[in-house]
C-alpha cells in the first residue's frame, strides 16, 4: 500500500491530465467527494522507481488559481494543503501546443512555491504543427524539471517518474527560481492584504514571504466580485480587500488587470526563447481547417442537430432492448421468488407472514433493485457518447454553436446536450451536467431538466389522450390525438426556456462575464479513456443513487401495501362469488379495495381537498402517489384504482374503466378537461424518486433537490388550477 507521500496532478482541461493520471496509476482509482462540493478527485497508487508506491491525486481540471469555480477552490486548497494533505510534489501538466496559454497556470502554481515537476504533455501534436519547445530552455527559465511527454503513447514516462523521484529526494531543490518584477504599488496592495492572512492561511505560508506574498494575489483575484466558492470562509480579508482595490482605482490603476498582465507579459517576453528559432508562428493547423467548416453556421448547426438526434436515436433504441432485458430478467427473478414464497405461505404454519415476506422480496426488494438496474443502459450510453464526443473536441465545438442561443436563457452552449437528453431520461441527463464546467451552470441545469418531457412521461401522455381525447375535433380534420402529444413536448420545452430564465435571475444569479472557450484540437478519442470515464459515471450512479432509489422504492411499496385485508375483508365470499358470475375480477377489486384501504390511499384521501381544484380525486392522488416511483408507475397504479390487472398505456380494458368513473355526483370523474389539467401537472411536477437522488448526489446535499421538489410541485399545482378552472370559466366540463 502507498505511503503518506502525495502527489498531485494539475493542469488545464484538455491537456491530457486524467490520460496521464490513468497511465501512472493503471486507472485503479478510488473516487472521493471534496467536502460540501460535488467535484470529484481521483485518487490511486503510482509506483516510483526509487520511493516505491506514493498517492497521486488528479484533480479537476482548471485554468487558473482564483476561486471562481469549485475546480479552482479545490486545486488551491489542495495545493495549500488545506484539506488535511499537504503535496510532496506537483506534476504539472501543459498543454503543449498551446504554451503559452498553458504557461499562465504555471507561473500561478510557481508562485505558490510547492515542489514542481512540469510535464509537457502533447508533444506528439506539438511537433505535428511544428511547435516544439526547448524543455531545458524552459526548464532554466521557470526553475523547474520540464519534461517532454506524450501521455496516451507512454512516450517520456520513465523520464517523468525519474524526475518525481528527484523531487522527493530533494523539494527545496524543487522549488521554482523565477520571480516577476512586480510593480512597485501592486506590491505595496499585496504585502498589506498579506499581513493580514487569516489563521488557516497563516499556517499554510511556513514563513516563507514569497507564498504570503502569492496568497495576497490570490486574495485580490479571488474576492473582488465576493465569489460563491469562498463563500463558506467568512474570516478572509475582504473588507481589506476592497478597499485595497478602491483606492487603486482612485489612483487610476486595477490590481487585478496589473497581476494578470505582468504574468502574461513574462510569458510573452520569453515565448521565442522557449520556441526557438524557425518555429512555426500560430498559424492554421488542421483542426483549424475542420472547425471553417464546421463552425460555420450554415454547415455547423444542421450537422450539430443531426449529431443530437442521432444521440437521441440511439438512447431510445439502443437502450430499450437493453431495458427490456433487464426488466423481463427481474420479472423472471421476481416469479421465481414469489412462487417459492408462495409454495412455502401455502405449506407453513405461518402462511400469511411467509406470504408478506415474498410479497416484500418480490415487488420491494426485487422491484427496487430493477428500479435501479433500468437505468444503467441509459446512463452507460450517454456517459459513453458524451465522453466520445469530448475526447474528440466535438463537445466543445457544439457548445460554441449553442452558447448565443442558450446564453439568452442564462445557460451556457455545453448545457444543450443535458437538456436534449432529459427528453429521454432526467437521471443521466443530470450526470452529463458534469460536463459543464462551472457549478452555477450545473445548478441551473439540473434544475430545469426535470421540466423536460421524459421518455416516463410518455405512457401516462398516451393513457390519457387515447382515453379521454377524440381522434379529431368535430367538424375539422386535424387529427387531435398527435396534436395534443406535440403539444405536452412543446409546452415543456417553453417551459424550460423561461424557467432557466426565471431562475437564472432569481435563485442562482450570475456575475456579467464574459463567456470564453478554448477549441481543443480535433484527436481520434482515446478507447481507454472513453471506457475509464463510462464506467465511472456508471459505478458512481449505482453507488450514490442507487441506495436511495432502492429505500424510496421499497418505502413506496409498503405505503401502497399496508395495512394488509386477508380476501374476506375485502370483498366477502358470498359477494365474490355472484361478482364473478357476472363476469367481474374479483381478485382486481380486491386489490383496489385494499389500495383504497392502504396508507398510501388515505394519504390519497386525506389530499384529495388539495388536488380538488385541480379535477383531480383521491383515486388520481392515489395514482400521484404511487408516480413518485417512478411517473410511469401512475399508469399501473390506474390499473389498480379501478380494477384492471396488469394495465399498461394500452389497456382498453383500463381506458373504458376511467371513461366510465364517476363522481359522488354521478357526473364524469375523467374528461378532457381534466385529462389535460393532469397531463399539465405530469409536465411540471417532480415525480421521479430516481431523479431527486440523483440531484441530491449531483447538488452536494438533500437543499437544491428540496427546493426543486417544492417549486415544481407548486408550478404544477398552479399550473392546473390555471388549466382546469380556466377551462371552466370558459364553459368547459
Amino acid at each position: 500500500m502507498a505511503d503518506e507521500r502525495r502527489i498531485l496532478f494539475v493542469g488545464p482541461p484538455n491537456a491530457g491530465k486524467s490520460t496521464l493520471f490513468n497511465r501512472l496509476t493503471g486507472a485503479a482509482a478510488h473516487v472521493g467527494n471534496y467536502p460540501g462540493i460535488t467535484v470529484e478527485q481521483y485518487a490511486a497508487t503510482m509506483r516510483l522507481p526509487q520511493h516505491g508506491g506514493v498517492v497521486a491525486v488528479d484533480l479537476p481540471g482548471t485554468y487558473s488559481l482564483a476561486a471562481r469555480s469549485p475546480e479552482e477552490r479545490i486545486a488551491i486548497d489542495a495545493l495549500l494543503g488545506l484539506d488535511g494533505h499537504a503535496p510532496d510534489a506537483v506534476v504539472m501538466v501543459v498543454d503543449t501546443p498551446r504554451l503559452s496559454r498553458s504557461l499562465y497556470l504555471v507561473l500561478q502554481v510557481l508562485e505558490l512555491e510547492v515542489p514542481v515537476v512540469v510535464a509537457l504533455n502533447l508533444m506528439d501534436e506539438a511537433r505535428a504543427v511544428g511547435r516544439e519547445p526547448r524543455a531545458e530552455a524552459l526548464s532554466q527559465a521557470l526553475g523547474v524539471a520540464c519534461v517532454p511527454i506524450v501521455a496516451r503513447t507512454g512516450e517520456g514516462m520513465d523520464a517523468l517518474l525519474a524526475a518525481v523521484d528527484a523531487v522527493l529526494d530533494d523539494p527545496d531543490g524543487a522549488i521554482p527560481g523565477c520571480r516577476h518584477d512586480w510593480p512597485e504599488a501592486l506590491q505595496a496592495d499585496v504585502e498589506v492584504v498579506a499581513g493580514a492572512l487569516p489563521a488557516h492561511l497563516e499556517a499554510v505560508t511556513r514563513g516563507r514571504v514569497g507564498r504570503a506574498h502569492a496568497l495576497g494575489r490570490w486574495l485580490i483575484l479571488s474576492l473582488h466580485h465576493d465569489d460563491e466558492a469562498l463563500a463558506d470562509q467568512p474570516d478572509l480579508p475582504r473588507a481589506l480587500v476592497a478597499e485595497c482595490i478602491a483606492n487603486a482605482e482612485a489612483q487610476g490603476r486595477d490590481p487585478q488587470q496589473e497581476i494578470i498582465a505582468r504574468r502574461y507579459a513574462w510569458i510573452d517576453a520569453r515565448e521565442a526563447q522557449f520556441l526557438g528559432d524557425g518555429v512555426r508562428e500560430d498559424g492554421p493547423t488542421p483542426s483549424d481547417d475542420i472547425d471553417r467548416y464546421l463552425l460555420n453556421p450554415l454547415i455547423g448547426v444542421p450537422l450539430f442537430f443531426a449529431v443530437m438526434a442521432l444521440i437521441f436515436t440511439v438512447l431510445f433504441s439502443w437502450a430499450d432492448p437493453l431495458i427490456g432485458l433487464i426488466e423481463w430478467t427481474f420479472s423472471l427473478v421476481g416469479g421465481g421468488v414469489g412462487g417459492v414464497f408462495g409454495w412455502l405461505s401455502a405449506s407453513a404454519p405461518l402462511g400469511g407472514a411467509t406470504a408478506l415476506l415474498g410479497d416484500f422480496f418480490v415487488d420491494g426488494l426485487i422491484g427496487g433493485v430493477g428500479a435501479v438496474v433500468v437505468f444503467v443502459p441509459q446512463i452507460a450510453l450517454l456517459s459513453l457518447l458524451i465522453a466520445i464526443l469530448e475526447d474528440s473536441g466535438y463537445l466543445a465545438r457544439a457548445a460554441f454553436l449553442m452558447d448565443r442561443i442558450l446564453r439568452a436563457a442564462g445557460l451556457p452552449g455545453r448545457a444543450f446536450v443535458p437538456l436534449l437528453s432529459g427528453f429521454a431520461c432526467a437521471v443521466p441527463a443530470i450526470h452529463a451536467t458534469r460536463t459543464l464546467p462551472r457549478f452555477r451552470d450545473r445548478l441551473l441545469t439540473m434544475m430545469v431538466i426535470p421540466l423536460t418531457s421524459c421518455s416516463a412521461r410518455l405512457p401516462v401522455y398516451t393513457l390519457l389522450i387515447a382515453a379521454l381525447f377524440p381522434a379529431t375535433l368535430p367538424g375539422l380534420w386535424l387529427p387531435l390525438r398527435p396534436a395534443a402529444l406535440f403539444g405536452m413536448y412543446l409546452f415543456s420545452t417553453v417551459v424550460t426556456v423561461l424557467a432557466a430564465i426565471v431562475l437564472g435571475k432569481l435563485v442562482v444569479p450570475d456575475q456579467a462575464t464574459p463567456a470564453v472557450m478554448e477549441l481543443p484540437p480535433w484527436r481520434w478519442p482515446s478507447p481507454a479513456q472513453v471506457l475509464r470515464i463510462t464506467w465511472r459515471r456508471t459505478r458512481g450512479f449505482l453507488r450514490e443513487a442507487g441506495g436511495i432509489i432502492l429505500v424510496a422504492t421499497v418505502v413506496l411499496w409498503g405505503l401502497l401495501t399496508f395495512p394488509r385485508y386477508s380476501p374476506e375483508e375485502l370483498v366477502p365470499a358470498p359477494e365474490a362469488a355472484a361478482l364473478e358470475a357476472q363476469g367481474v375480477d374479483v381478485q382486481a377489486l380486491r386489490d383496489s379495495v385494499a389500495l383504497e384501504r392502504s396508507i398510501g390511499g388515505r394519504i390519497g384521501k386525506t389530499i384529495e381537498p388539495a388536488i380538488e381544484p385541480l379535477g383531480f380525486d383521491w383515486r388520481i392522488g392515489v395514482g400521484l402517489i404511487g408516480a413518485f416511483a417512478a411517473r410511469e408507475v401512475f399508469v399501473s397504479t390506474m390499473g389498480v384504482v379501478h380494477g384492471v390487472a396488469d394495465a399498461d398505456e394500452t389497456s382498453t380494458d383500463l381506458r373504458e374503466r376511467m371513461t366510465d368513473a364517476t363522481r359522488p355526483s354521478g357526473a364524469p370523474l375523467y374528461t378532457p378537461l381534466v385529462g389535460l389539467s393532469l397531463m399539465v401537472f405530469f409536465a411540471l411536477a417532480m415525480q421521479c424518486t430516481s431523479t431527486l437522488a440523483v440531484l441530491k448526489r449531483e447538488s452536494g446535499g438533500w437543499r437544491w433537490p428540496a427546493l426543486v421538489f417544492v417549486w415544481m410541485t407548486m408550478l404544477a399545482w398552479g399550473g392546473s388550477f390555471l388549466v382546469y378552472q380556466g377551462g371552466r370559466l370558459l364553459g368547459f366540463s
